[in-house]
């Protein structure tokens, strides 16, 4: 028998009028005329080649068949029900999964505050973080492997969209008894002849690009490059080397014991970006994530974004 024979409103009928014992009670509680109620037990009953119910003037009862087959229409109608509710979590952005790419600092501090903030409003959203270098974020975005983006300002090109969420110095960072922590700000030829550590080919092209057109030999250049900027800071807390960054490490270097020092002439700042792809369609759940991680971002504690 072609399940597409049943219709959802002939089981709804036939529980109703089993629970209130009469096609008016049922009707009453359906919205429905009493005539409807029992056009529609009858066509199910037709379906079914079974009678569902024993009619009588005073009362309505399950016949013996009805009786077994109350059971799973009831299972039916709580299994569409729970369907419902999924797909209303679901449009309305109470439910689901969300996919976000950031690199380290950010994957470990801004966006899982977000998320803790976020599942206060919409428990029932899972976001899942993804730490990613800097130089795959839009890939990831672009590809599907996750559904946001937040890092550093990349080119994007076709398929993904980058809005600027906050703008932050790219500063000195070192240990508080390294010679250079002793002035307040610092020129780019200040740092010639101290050992820096650059986090990443990132960070060590960010560095090569700031003084690409100086004369080779007052050119800066990192002694050496480590993959992590957690790395870089800890080789800096050390005093062994200081690392080039953005202000917003502050929120794990600060804890280090690590001073920041600005570096002027000129001062580069580094834009902090959310990426969302334009190729295809966001679920409502991480449209309302997005949003939310928009404004969270450009309010972030300055302590960690500024």
């Amino acid at each position: 028998m072609a399940l597409t024979r049943y219709t959802l409103r002939q089981l709804e009928a036939f529980v109703a009028v089993a629970e209130q014992h009469s096609f008016s009670g049922a009707a009453q509680s359906l919205g429905l005329s009493a005539q409807a109620v029992s056009q529609l037990v009858a066509e199910l009953e037709t379906v079914l080649d079974f009678r569902l119910f024993d009619r009588t003037t005073r009362r309505v009862s399950l016949s013996s068949a009805g009786q077994d087959f109350l059971g799973p229409a009831e299972t039916v109608l709580r299994h569409v029900q729970a369907v419902d509710r999924a797909a209303s979590d679901v449009r309305n952005r109470a439910a689901g999964i969300v996919r976000v790419g950031a690199p380290l600092v950010l994957a470990g501090t801004a966006v899982p505050a977000a998320i803790r903030a976020y599942q206060a409003l919409r428990p029932r959203v899972v976001v899942r973080v993804k730490d990613l270098p800097v130089d795959q974020l839009v890939d990831a975005v672009q590809v599907g492997d996750v559904d946001l983006a937040v890092g550093p300002d990349r080119p994007t090109g076709e398929g993904v969209r980058c809005d600027v969420m906050f703008d932050s110095r790219w500063v000195l960072w070192c240990a508080s008894a390294h010679p250079l922590a002793r002035r307040r700000r610092l020129r780019w030829a200040d740092l010639r002849g101290h050992a820096l550590v650059a986090a990443g080919r990132d960070h060590e092209r960010s560095v090569s690009q700031m003084h690409v057109n100086a004369p080779e030999g007052e050119r800066i250049e990192p002694v050496d490059v480590v993959d992590n900027i957690s790395t870089a800071l800890g080789i800096a807390a050390q005093g062994l080397a200081a690392t080039l960054a953005p202000a917003y490490v502050g929120v794990i270097a600060k804890p280090l014991g690590l001073e920041m020092r600005r570096v002027i002439e000129p001062e580069i700042v580094r834009k902090v970006c959310l990426y969302q792809p334009t190729a295809r369609k966001l679920s409502p759940a991480a449209e309302g994530f997005a949003q939310h991680l928009a404004q969270w971002l450009r309010n972030w504690p300055k302590q960690g974004a500024r």
